[in-house]
């Protein structure tokens, strides 16, 4: 029996603002802007829907500006400082040196583990991602 295609679509990520995170994920890390659109919240207020994603990828990011004091505590700290998201790419040496190059700061050096080349940098908001590529 064929079960129906699932799979995770979005994830969110709070951020201080949209524009800042967006420039972050597209003209650093070459995501792509799927959707950039007014919407509301569910009490009447103005926000906005915007997805970014890495080429080719099906799961994206959803950005969402920080509404209130509780979500202004967890910009930077979704993962209770831990690593939250993981970006694999293929050329790990060029991904690394265009992004030292945009300034993204690196908090650990490259290092090699079994799964792979791998270094910790933080995003716009101050939350470590892994960088992840082949094994050199």
């Amino acid at each position: 029996m064929n079960s129906p295609r699932t799979f995770l679509e979005l994830v969110a990520l709070v951020v201080h603002d949209y524009d800042p995170a967006i420039r972050f994920f597209v003209d650093v890390l070459d995501f792509d802007l799927v959707e950039d659109s007014p919407s509301t919240t569910t009490d009447g207020r103005s926000k906005r829907w915007v997805v970014v994603r890495p080429p080719g990828a099906q799961t994206g990011l959803l950005l969402a500006r920080a509404d209130g004091d509780a979500q202004v505590a967890v910009v930077g700290n979704q993962h209770a400082g831990r690593v939250g998201f993981f970006l694999r790419v293929e050329d790990f040496g060029a991904q690394y040196e265009r992004m030292l190059a945009a300034g993204v700061e690196f908090v650990r050096p490259p290092r090699t583990e079994p799964y792979g080349r791998v270094a910790v940098f933080l995003d716009i908001a101050g939350n470590r991602w892994d960088l992840l590529g082949p094994a050199a």
